[in-house]
């Protein structure tokens, strides 16, 4: 096992926000059951919880500014950033300045100590890469992605994935969207059975975040047919 931030060149360190939400907790499972993975570093407000031997976690309040713990965030191939906030309720300002002042902030330090790492940005289906658009949050979210692909990464990429089934206990923070998906339950695997490119499932979200990792991918920013095809 490599130590913290130092790169092992045969295997794939992985540093990765938003580890506990829905799509997080998805895409952290697949890191650690990948014999190709090396290192696991989580970064957020709280702790997965998760003991594994793969696993290192730095619980950081401030997400806006990580200079007392760049010593942490250096020696990664790859950054997997999943950490995202609702917009119900939110005015536009303060929706921006977590979903892309927290983005930045993080993706920002991360370029300087990773010249050479992927970076892949969960953003949504509806983004609005033009930024004028009429939805607020397509907005915000278009704005964070174009400012993300302007950034010197050697690849970054944008995943769009529309309507996700939660798989082995992932599940949303939001407590609406955890009714919406009980609700759900039911029909999921019947819809993704009929439309396997529209529907994703998080484990073959955090699947596809390894494959373009490792081998890229022919566009930068993906839609849901999209990531399953690499998936």
């Amino acid at each position: 096992m490599p130590a913290s931030g130092t790169r092992d060149s045969a295997r794939l360190n992985v540093i990765l926000f938003g580890a506990t939400g829905m799509v997080g907790q998805g895409v952290l499972r697949e890191c650690l059951l990948d014999v190709d993975v090396g290192l696991v570093k989580t970064v957020g407000r709280n702790a997965t919880g998760l003991d594994h031997p793969k696993l290192r976690e730095v619980v950081q309040q401030d997400l806006w500014n990580y200079s007392a713990v760049e010593s942490e965030l250096a020696g990664f191939d790859a950054c997997f950033f999943c950490l995202g906030v609702s917009a119900a309720g939110m005015k536009e300002a303060e929706y921006e300045r977590v979903t892309y002042g927290i983005t930045l902030a993080a993706a920002e330090t991360l370029v300087r100590l990773n010249p050479q790492m992927t970076f892949v940005y969960v953003s949504g289906a509806g983004t609005d890469s033009s930024e004028q658009g009429r939805i607020m949050w397509a907005r915000v979210k278009g704005k964070t992605e174009n400012a993300l692909l302007r950034l010197p990464f050697k690849a970054a990429y944008m995943f769009r994935p529309g309507v996700i089934q939660p798989l082995h206990g992932a599940r949303s923070k939001t407590a609406a969207y955890r009714v919406l998906y009980s609700l759900a339950k039911p029909v999921l695997p019947i819809l993704r059975w009929a439309f396997p490119r529209q529907i994703l499932t998080t484990a073959q979200i955090g699947r596809a975040m390894l494959a373009v990792a490792r081998r890229g991918a022919p566009k930068r920013i993906l839609e849901s047919g999209d990531i399953d095809a690499v998936s």
